[in-house]
């Protein structure tokens, strides 16, 4: 399972980054969940709930709706790193880029996905929060940076 749950959950990065609701939705499990850390900056500086992706359609919302508001260009992303473990497949990613107030945009995550054949049940976010408010913020204050 390893091989195919690699495969598997590579796919659905390309879902995501295809930026199409039905693609995305058919790479999500009815019930499947992504776990952030909570009021993290990027949440903070899209002013959105913190429950938002704890459901697929919102999931696909955040992808779809929000992510771009803060980083119109989209971000570069560079995996350093794919392991895999029966359903689990852990990611160590680098995403670069600028930000809709102009700054740069350069932080280090890690992704746990627990896979169910070849749809992704449950999300798992790490990345360096305090790294994240440094890069959007810089020394303002956190907030809402769009409308």
């Amino acid at each position: 399972m390893t091989a195919s749950a690699k495969g598997s959950a590579a796919g659905v990065w390309k879902a995501f980054a295809s930026r199409d609701p039905d693609i995305i939705r058919s790479v999500l499990t009815e019930d499947a969940t992504w776990i952030a850390p909570q009021h993290n900056a990027t949440q903070v500086a899209l002013g959105l709930a913190t429950d938002l992706l704890e459901t697929r359609e919102g999931i696909v919302s955040f992808l779809i709706e929000h992510f771009r508001r803060l980083f119109p260009q989209g971000l570069t992303s560079d995996f350093t790193r794919v392991i895999a473990e029966g359903d689990i497949v852990v990611f160590e990613q680098r995403l670069t880029g600028p930000t809709i107030n102009g700054r740069d945009y350069d932080n280090r995550y890690c992704w746990i996905f627990e896979m169910d054949g070849a749809r992704v049940r449950r999300i798992h976010e790490y990345m360096d929060t305090f790294r994240g408010y440094r890069l959007i913020f810089g020394d303002e204050t956190p907030r809402s940076l769009v409308d």
